[in-house]
């Protein structure tokens, strides 16, 4: 008995950081984390700073934000370019298949927000549109534009990715 009890310790020491290892490269490895990028907003009242999941793709911006409860508080996705590829057009979104309000920011290829769709409602089938041609849309949480003073105007920059 003393060896098996031996042996299953052992084991246990071994299994134990192996799966809390695992766990741990599987979060620093995430697709998701994998393609944040920092994007800044100059505002009236200073710099706002969001860590956002890039979707460069048709079939990444189609999903979007879909299906998600959880967005940081300084989290969300920017779509650029936007189209993926093509001309700046004018952006038509919607909020199917999205649990969560989002305040979605449509970018001029100047940088410049063009538009603000604020607090847009989950799940509505509402189009909401830019207006106007665009090159990129921030979506972030909805009622953060507010908070943050981020206003039509103020002046968004990211890194390009290539």
């Amino acid at each position: 008995m003393t060896g098996l009890r031996w042996a299953s310790a052992v084991l246990a020491a071994a299994v134990v950081p192996c799966a809390v290892a695992a766990a741990s490269a599987a979060v620093d490895q995430s697709p998701e984390a994998a393609r944040r990028i920092e994007v800044t907003i100059e505002t009236h009242g200073g710099p706002r700073v969001f860590r956002v999941e890039l979707a460069r793709t048709s079939a990444e911006q189609e999903r979007g934000l879909m299906f998600r409860t959880e967005i940081p508080a300084d989290g969300g996705m920017i779509f650029a370019p936007y189209p993926p590829e093509g001309a700046p057009r004018e952006a038509s979104f919607w909020m199917v298949n999205t649990p969560s309000a989002l305040d979605i920011l449509f970018i001029r290829k100047d940088g410049t927000i063009a538009k603000i769709a604020a607090n847009a409602a989950p799940f509505s089938d509402d189009r909401l549109l830019s207006g106007e041609p665009v090159a990129a849309v921030l979506e972030i949480n909805g009622g953060r534009a507010e908070a943050l003073g981020i206003a039509v105007g103020d002046k968004v920059s990211w890194k390009k990715r290539k």
